[in-house]
């Protein structure tokens, strides 16, 4: 697990931590009794946190990624 972690893009690393976090909150939210005990609401409640922060953080690594390379692509190109 933690060479498949290491192979991974700093994004996609990112991404991925966040959606766990966004599933521990979900957890946190459910045992404090504001999802209902049904099998669809909990799967909803962990698709919805752990997928939306996961994409968002994922999206705006990448975009944070691409920043920098085009600014050092950019510095090489100048000298």
């Amino acid at each position: 697990m933690r060479r498949l972690f290491k192979t991974l893009s700093g994004p996609l690393k990112a991404g991925l931590i966040a959606a766990a976090i966004g599933i521990i909150f979900a957890i946190i939210g459910m045992a404090r009794g504001m999802v209902p005990l049904r099998f669809a609401s909990i799967i909803m409640a962990l698709l919805i946190s752990g997928g939306s922060w996961g994409i968002v953080v994922w999206a705006i690594a990448t975009a944070v990624a691409d920043v920098e390379h085009d600014l050092i692509d950019d510095t090489q190109n100048e000298a």
